[in-house]
């Protein structure tokens, strides 16, 4: 076996995971197995432009055979009891509730989606897969497809997963063709149109074998010359890539920064942004939805101009590793300071899953780290884009992925992204206001150690008794009042919903839950300050 650096760091860091999990008990499997009955686990609202294409595939767990309908669809869509797809087009603007009903010999299941039919798109978090962290440079045309069929063998689209996308290096690469042959040739045709290498040798032929599953087809570029791994970008073709992933049927751009800093010009925000409204806008002149991802890693306050440039979803930090102080740092803190911008059609990417095997580790986060992972990105209303290898996805990871009742916190059509509202010595509470009066709350344990974190209901202006259910394992814990608290192992992360019981509220005073962030940093500031005053003399002992 050859040695290479990138063996010996990955053997660390699994050496590393280890050595933690060893340190405190772990947590293993959660997720109860997947009910007989019927659960309808679409989104509660669905966005698409008049006149476009529609593709949603109603998302069913339960034991099959199950039987499904759709009441109340508008005019020019179409939903197809066999593969469970509502697809045609909506012309006339406006909200259409649907009622979808599935049922089987152990019961039934009812749910409406509204149709919101106007100039918003991705209502809720995309969720999906991308290749990137499976595959890197060694993605093909042939991977992208069993990746698209282990999605519907693993059950994911009847989770809600919709997405199947492709990241870097299904482009040429002039750079590196003499080492790698299927990356050599011309990079666009003659008349500008982009060339796809060699592993990729139809590429609306893939979005159609995508779409044939129910699924959307994403793919990547960069607004530079290059991308990050050397392929040809969009830069100077910006309305031609935009035409042409249009044509061969994309309904995903994830645009990474990348070379552009080579060729940006202007100066301060103008700078950041120009590359991002240029796609946007060129987006948006064609007959498909295409959901825009910008891929800038959070520089220039991307969140509070996003929208405007066209996007959908934006990162909001440098790229995420398995590893603790990535998941801990690099995603929650930078949502911390963006988590006020979320909102249907807006949304703070903390950047792919890195749950189970992938190109660079077999997976380096401990079990109970990879609750925590889930848990926030979740609690986020992070977009969900698994990225390990599926065909070697074990059961652990596969229960992280499928839990409903955690997903629908993400999915929850607020779109109100949490906000860390308590924090104190190894521990952080996050929490976020659902849809149907309830909020969301994250117990997270920083530290490696188990302990019991409780909290004050009074320190977040909460009244009366409230009804507390575990969502991982999803099972009611019974009501509360005055206080919180559980036992949880290092690392890990409890993750509960409140529902307001007899009394239930909070002060006249707060908006909602996540009020209680602002006067995070006020009471830190305000406890220093007391502490200064109380070390020196006082004027006033005498």
């Amino acid at each position: 076996m050859k040695i290479t650096g990138r063996f010996i760091a990955a053997a660390l860091m699994s050496l590393a995971a280890a050595v933690a999990s060893a340190d405190t008990r772990q947590l293993g499997i959660l997720t109860p197995p997947e009910a007989k009955t019927p659960r309808i686990n679409a989104p509660s609202r669905y966005g698409a432009r008049p006149g476009h294409p529609i593709l949603f595939k109603l998302p069913v767990t339960g034991e099959e055979p199950i039987a499904t309908e759709a009441r109340g669809l508008p005019e020019g869509a179409q939903f197809n009891l066999e593969t469970r797809l509502v697809t045609g087009e909506i012309a006339v603007p406006g909200e259409y509730p649907v009622v979808f009903t599935a049922w089987n010999a152990h019961g039934k299941a009812e749910k409406t989606v509204t149709f919101v039919i106007g100039e918003k798109i991705c209502l809720t978090p995309p969720m999906g897969y991308n290749a990137w962290n499976a595959f890197a440079g060694g993605v093909s045309e042939a991977k992208m497809r069993i990746a698209a069929d282990k999605m519907i063998e693993f059950g994911l689209d009847r989770h809600g997963y919709s997405y199947c996308n492709i990241d870097d290096f299904w482009q040429k690469s002039p750079s590196q063709a003499k080492d790698d042959p299927t990356l050599s040739g011309p990079e666009r045709h003659e008349d500008g149109t982009i060339w796809p290498n060699s592993r990729f040798p139809n590429m609306k032929g893939l979005a159609d074998y995508i779409h044939s599953k129910g699924l959307k087809a994403g793919l990547y570029s960069s607004p530079g010359p290059y991308t990050c791994g050397g392929c040809t970008g969009s830069w100077l073709h910006e309305l031609q890539d935009a035409k042409t992933y249009a044509q061969w049927g994309y309904d995903y751009l994830k645009y990474d920064w990348c070379s552009y800093s080579q060729v940006a010009t202007g100066k301060g925000r103008e700078y950041h942004t120009r590359p991002y409204f240029l796609m946007g806008r060129f987006l948006r002149m064609q007959p498909r939805d295409i959901v825009f991802s910008l891929c800038q890693y959070g520089e220039c306050d991307v969140a509070t101009w996003g929208e405007a440039a066209g996007g959908q979803c934006w990162r909001v930090s440098y790229d995420v590793k398995d590893r603790w102080e990535h998941v801990i740092e690099r995603g929650s803190d930078a949502c911390e300071k963006n988590w006020f911008h979320s909102k249907p059609g807006c949304w703070n990417d903390a950047d792919m899953l890195v749950l189970g095997r992938t190109v660079w580790s077999k997976g380096c986060l401990t079990q109970n780290e990879c609750y925590t992972h889930m848990s926030l990105w979740c609690m986020m209303a992070s977009p969900l884009m698994i990225g390990c290898d599926l065909s070697l996805i074990d059961d652990f990871t596969l229960s992280l992925l499928t839990n409903d009742e955690v997903l629908a916190i993400d999915q929850d059509e607020l779109g109100a992204a949490a906000a860390r509202v308590l924090r104190g010595d190894g521990w952080e509470i996050w929490a976020r206001p659902l849809v149907d009066g309830s909020s969301a709350f994250a117990l997270v344990n920083t530290l490696n150690v188990e302990r019991v974190i409780t909290f004050s209901f009074a320190a977040l202006g909460m009244r009366g008794k409230w009804k507390v259910r575990d969502l991982w394992r999803q099972k009611d814990e019974g009501e509360f009042e005055g206080s919180y608290g559980f036992s949880i192992p290092g690392h890990a992360t409890h993750l509960v919903k409140f529902f307001p019981g007899e009394g239930a509220g909070l002060k006249p005073c707060l908006k909602d839950i996540r009020d209680n962030a602002w006067r995070l940093p006020f009471d830190s500031d305000r406890a220093k300050a007391v502490q200064e005053a109380s070390s020196g003399p006082c004027s006033r002992c005498d």
